[in-house]
């Protein structure tokens, strides 16, 4: 088994990734978890949250084992690979749970001594989901290319990597749909009976639906997330190292490349974990960002150093080629794509964050009543679309250039494109953490809430809490902006795998169909998914009720309510509604590839990646800024809690919750789901 310097590397880097993960999980277990009362509801939120992703896996096991058997037909080393991805995915996000439930309770009892422990053990518990999705990632994808380039044949090598990151997507996709119809089924039924109805406040132990609610955020905001940037992350993997079979061939040192950048970032990011820390101002988002920040930095001066070293290899500038990759425009692609990330996290807060025009746009229109709010709401959803667009295009152009690609080397302006999009995707670990923090943060405040805790702690879990939700809504957007990247560059091995040029003329009627189907996608997946919201919390609406009627005491506090029946409620509707939806991004181009070919499914890829990028911004930076927008109105403006504005706001973000926390985010791994199963096709309609 010949496994070269960069392979190597990246193996010791993924692994590194996992052991930082496990010891860091280990300290945060060694906390503090408070007294009995809130161990007790921990172990409610932890029984409820493995329940259901056990009940979750187990399905889509099934579902898996099915593929993996048909997979077989394009060989082996395919079905091997889908299997993989899905059951990396699938530990991703277990263990990005696991943990989040740990580190939630001990939170709350470290927020006793002080808003930087607090933070301290928040940012930790959600550092080992973000280092181990990229540890995990890393070390799968590299661990298979060795094993399949070692024994089996080329094509068939790189055809298995197609495959597991099929693997990967499918998994992402079942994660974010049942996570997501879960979580938002869950607050959006509690917010509405016990805000609304009975006037009571948020996470109080009064309500019946407020396990359930807590549980969502594990199982939807950490599991989910944790599966789908995995898939992210191994997908752009993928589909860089593809393209570079398809520019420079299968032999070239250049398909290794995309590991060698994935490994340097593991430590950078690992690095930027042990920078979070408070300032003399205070500033949360400041602290979190610092950490970001100096992973970028770090992660910029090696890529120099490091394409400059590879550059030297003998053989791997191509000879004849028309581009000849310098290290200055190899490192430049590679700052595009961190520069990118950093604008989607400046964009995404602006939109969704209390200190800006946007939200406070729509807590002013919530003055004048619940239309206007949700007019206002929609009206921002929408202008959110406008700034990511035009960097993403600016970052494609720029890389494109930098490749030759307009110099007449499209093959090296495409390759340049997906570099950028793995350096992008690089930083995947540091983002991660910082999602992760948000769900901990939230329910450590319902913890908080439920066990009756002095005032002193929620002042210090609320802010915290606070910034969780922008940091929730600027990672959608770091992977909805990176999933419109990688999309790109598997619709361009799509586009260059087969013999001769393929033509996506406009005056071909079938690429203009394949256009409208592909467009249409996005949106048909996401009403499915706001429908089975709808559907699955009026149960949850239905049963609280029935509580609040049927049981006496509940509201004077002598009676506890019965929360396992809201837990089943939408642990039930949240696995039976996922199925149609994850299917249906598997069977449409497979429908539209044998029926009428290739140039018609190109088209389906391109519609979806389109129309799937506004929807999911729109989506998830519209929700945000309406959730911000009631958290504005809390805080004691315009009438604060209780008031009609208030009101308003909380139908706004009723709203707005299943668009950024089910449909908008699924919008994200089904786009890449269409696209690597049109990459998986490509030997049956050659």
């Amino acid at each position: 088994m010949n496994v070269d310097t960069i392979l190597l590397f990246a193996l010791a880097c993924g692994a590194l990734g996992v052991v930082y993960s496990l010891f860091t999980a280990a300290w945060v277990s060694k906390q503090s978890a408070g007294s009995e009362r809130m161990q007790q509801i921990s172990n409610a939120i932890k029984e409820g949250a493995t329940a259901f992703l056990n009940r979750e896996y187990k399905t889509v096991a099934v579902v898996a084992i099915v593929l993996a058997g048909l997979l077989t037909y394009l060989g082996k080393w395919t079905s091997i690979g889908f299997i993989i991805g899905t059951f990396g995915s699938a530990l991703a996000g277990y263990i990005g749970m696991a943990v989040t439930v740990k580190a939630n309770v001990r939170t709350t009892e470290a927020a006793k001594r002080g808003i930087q422990p607090a933070l301290n053990v928040a940012f930790k518990g959600g550092s080992v989901t973000g280092v181990m999705v990229v540890g995990l990632g890393l070390l799968g994808i590299t661990a298979y290319y060795i094993i399949a380039k070692t024994y089996a044949p080329v094509e068939d090598a790189f055809h298995a990597l197609i495959g597991l990151g099929f693997g990967c997507s499918l998994m992402s996709v079942f994660a974010r749909i049942a996570g997501g119809i879960y979580t938002k089924a869950a607050d959006v039924g509690a917010d509405l009976v016990g805000k609304v109805e009975a006037g009571i406040p948020e996470d109080d132990p009064r309500n019946a639906a407020v396990i359930a609610d807590n549980v969502g955020d594990n199982v939807g905001d950490c599991a989910g997330m944790a599966a789908d940037l995995y898939e992210t992350y191994t997908v752009t993997l993928v589909a860089a190292m593809l393209l570079a079979k398809t520019v420079f061939g299968a032999e070239s040192l250049w398909v290794e490349f995309p590991l060698l950048i994935g490994g340097i970032s593991i430590i950078a990011s690992i690095i930027g974990t042990f920078f979070v820390r408070l300032g003399a101002s205070q500033y949360i988002m400041g602290a979190l960002y610092k950490g970001l920040a100096v992973a970028g930095v770090l992660a910029a001066i090696a890529f120099y150093f490091a394409s400059d070293w590879f550059l030297k290899i003998p053989g791997v500038q191509v000879a004849g080629a028309k581009t000849v990759f310098t290290p200055m425009n190899v490192f430049m692609t590679a700052v595009i794509g961190l520069v990118l990330t950093g604008l989607i996290v400046v964009i995404t807060e602006y939109f969704t964050s209390k200190s800006f025009s946007p939200v406070k746009h729509i807590a002013a229109a919530s003055v004048t009543g619940h239309g206007t709010n949700v007019i206002a709401g929609l009206a921002v959803s929408m202008k959110s679309t406008g700034a990511p667009a035009i960097v993403i295009c600016g970052a494609i152009l720029w890389a494109y250039s930098l490749g030759g690609g307009f110099a007449g080397d499209a093959g090296g302006g495409l390759f340049a494109i997906a570099l950028s999009a793995v350096a992008m995707l690089s930083m995947t670990g540091i983002v991660v953490a910082i999602d992760s923090y948000g769900p901990i943060t939230d329910n450590a405040g319902g913890i908080a809430e439920m066990a009756e805790l002095p005032d002193e702690v929620r002042e210090v879990t609320d802010p915290l809490d606070a910034v969780g939700n922008t940091t929730k809504a600027v990672t959608k957007g770091y992977a909805i902006g990176s999933a419109g990247l990688a999309a790109l560059v598997l619709f361009a091995e799509y586009s260059r795998s087969f013999t001769g040029t393929v033509l996506f003329d406009l005056s071909n009627p079938k690429i203009i169909v394949g256009l409208f189907i592909g467009g249409l996608l996005p949106y048909y997946f996401g009403s499915l998914l706001m429908e089975a919201v709808g559907k699955a919390a009026g149960g949850v609406v239905e049963e609280v009720r029935r509580q609040f009627r049927e049981i006496p005491g509940i509201m004077e506090g002598t009676a506890k309510p019965e929360y396992g029946k809201c837990v089943d409620i939408v642990t039930k509707s949240a696995i039976k509604q996922m199925m149609l939806p994850a299917l249906i991004p598997v069977a449409v181009p497979i429908i539209v590839g044998f029926l009428l070919g290739k140039e018609a499914l190109g088209g389906v890829l391109i519609g979806s990646i389109v129309t799937g990028l506004f929807q999911a911004i729109a989506m998830t930076s519209g929700g945000g800024a309406w959730d911000n927008a009631k958290k504005f109105i809390e805080d004691g403006m315009y009438g604060g809690k209780g008031s009609d504005a208030h009101k308003a706001a909380v139908t706004g973000d009723t709203v707005g919750d299943p668009y950024k926390d089910t449909a908008g985010p699924a919008i994200n791994p089904m786009i890449k789901v269409v696209n690597i199963v049109a990459l998986l096709i490509v030997p049956l309609i050659k």
